[in-house]
């Protein structure tokens, strides 16, 4: 399994649109076996599901995301896990003990509050 961590420098983005690089962490019988790191590819629409798709990811953790995204990963059969932070090799691990949620926070770019936690914790995605 090939789990994928939207990251800025050594913490997990909070936004994945705007992530600079990828941690891709493979995984067997529940242990990271590996890691590489790969730089974002860019930010034009629908590309950052699509490169990591093509890694060969089933899983990408992020903080939040924006439905587009989410959707386009939904089409590609990734599992979406929002509402993360900190360290991306921590959260992969408790991802594998099945300690790891979806919150479902979400990013619209609308301007509208995403309820308590809202965006990364930002309340809205004005913060970005």
């Amino acid at each position: 399994m090939k789990i994928a961590v939207a990251c800025d420098g050594a913490q997990i983005s909070g936004h994945f649109g705007h992530c600079a690089h990828f941690l891709f962490f493979q995984a067997e019988n529940g242990q990271i076996v590996g890691q590489e790191d790969l730089p974002s590819p860019g930010h034009g629409h629908g590309v950052l599901p699509d490169f990591v798709a093509d890694q060969g990811a089933s899983v990408i953790i992020s903080g939040g995301m924006g439905a587009g995204a989410v959707e386009a990963f939904e089409r590609r059969a990734v599992e979406v896990i929002t509402g993360a932070s900190g360290d991306p090799k921590e959260a992969v691990e408790r991802f594998l003990k099945g300690e790891l949620k979806s919150s479902g926070v979400g990013c619209s770019h609308e301007g509208h509050g995403h309820g308590e936690g809202g965006c990364h914790g930002h309340g809205s995605c004005g913060a970005h």
